[in-house]
């Protein structure tokens, strides 16, 4: 008995091993047509493979008669009702993968990708995989587009501010050159002016240059344990003078130690146009606050005003390049004002993985900056 289901087992082995390896060579020449008749050609070496071993234990064991045909007759409808639902299954795939190649095809320009329902449960991955990068392209492109229309505003915007003062040194200078001015008190005065629009445009490439590095992502941070208090008072020493011509009361507080790991310097200039810009916006015998805490494992950098507040159309767009709250583009009493700061102190705020925002709040608005409190 043991010897006969060997052979039984070496037999159909054998002819197994042969229909694969056909169906393999098959296969591989057929590499590149549809996955249906990949699946067909499954079928097809499946149903040779048993067929063939059926048939050639049936004629081993010398089976004759009624009992062969019935033997047989099985086997190949089995066979076939296996090759039909094979052919089933493969045109199912193959519109399923149709479906979702008409689905990338239609694919509006707007980047929105409708993935089609009743997949298989791959193809459904790869048709949500699909979804989910055209959406990060659509968001992709949706930046870019707004970065370059925040570059052509920029270009806009500055190119006023640099040409209005321009002009003035010009007029300035050739009004000196030309004798036309001989008034001592004048040509000082004259001097005085081009000297403070010089100061004023350095300062203004100053920031250009900050802001390039920044959105080039050049920015490099030497980072040190440093409290926030420190931070708080040089900032306001540093905005006195302003603040006193003003008539702007400034007041500071700190409630505790409060230490981040940081780079003392980009983080001042960040804290102190944030001083400036509540400064230059608050009227005089107004008040500007600036306060540092920690809580819940957060350092805060707080600078309230009196500026009556941020309407609320604006509020979104504080924070973007050039941005000043007006469409006039007229330099400041103070000679400062290209809207560049606060995108600067953004910038550097997220390159410290922090946060910052603004709200409406009491008499004017609050800015807050939120940075990891060290340990």
């Amino acid at each position: 008995m043991i010897p006969e289901i060997l052979l039984i087992v070496a037999v159909t082995a054998g002819l197994g091993l042969l229909v694969a390896l056909a169906g393999l060579g098959v296969m591989r020449l057929l590499r590149e047509r549809s996955i249906g008749v990949m699946l067909a050609v499954v079928a097809v070496v499946t149903v040779l493979a048993t067929v063939g071993g059926v048939v050639a234990i049936t004629l081993k064991m010398i089976i004759e008669g009624t009992p062969r045909d019935i033997v047989l007759s099985v086997v190949v409808v089995g066979g076939l009702v296996g090759m039909g639902v094979a052919t089933v299954l493969a045109r199912r795939v193959v519109a399923a993968s149709r479906r979702l190649v008409a689905a990338v095809h239609a694919v509006p320009p707007s980047g929105e990708f409708v993935p089609p329902r009743g997949l298989p449960a791959e193809l459904d991955t790869i048709a949500r995989t699909l979804e989910q990068a055209y959406e990060r392209l659509r968001l992709g492109h949706e930046r870019e587009r707004a970065l370059e229309s925040a570059r052509r505003e920029l270009v806009a915007w500055v190119s006023h501010d640099l040409r209005t003062p321009l002009a003035g040194m010009r007029a300035m200078a050739e009004a000196l050159e030309d004798g036309v001015v001989a008034d001592p008190r004048t040509v000082s005065r004259y001097h005085t002016q081009i000297r403070l629009e010089v100061e004023r445009l350095s300062g203004m490439v100053d920031d250009l240059f900050e802001l390039s590095r920044i959105h080039a992502g050049a920015l490099r941070l030497s980072r040190r344990r440093i409290g926030l208090g420190d931070l708080v008072a040089d900032a306001l020493a540093g905005v006195e003078p302003l603040a006193r011509a003003k008539g702007v009361r400034l007041a500071g507080q700190v409630d505790q130690a409060v230490p981040v790991q940081a780079d003392a310097g980009e983080l001042s200039r960040a804290l102190r146009n944030l001083v400036v810009n509540a400064i230059r916006h608050t009227p005089g015998d107004g008040t500007v606050r600036v306060r540092a805490l920690a809580e819940g494992g957060v350092a805060r950098l707080q600078v309230a005003d009196c500026c009556g507040g941020i309407p609320a159309d604006d509020l979104p767009r504080v924070f973007d390049v050039a941005f000043r709250g007006e469409a006039a583009r007229t330099p400041t009493a103070d000679g400062t004002g290209a809207g560049l700061g606060l995108a600067i102190a953004r910038g550097i705020v997220e390159a410290h993985e922090g946060a910052i925002d603004v709200v409406n709040a009491g008499p004017g608005c609050r800015f807050e900056i939120r940075l990891p409190l060290s340990a």
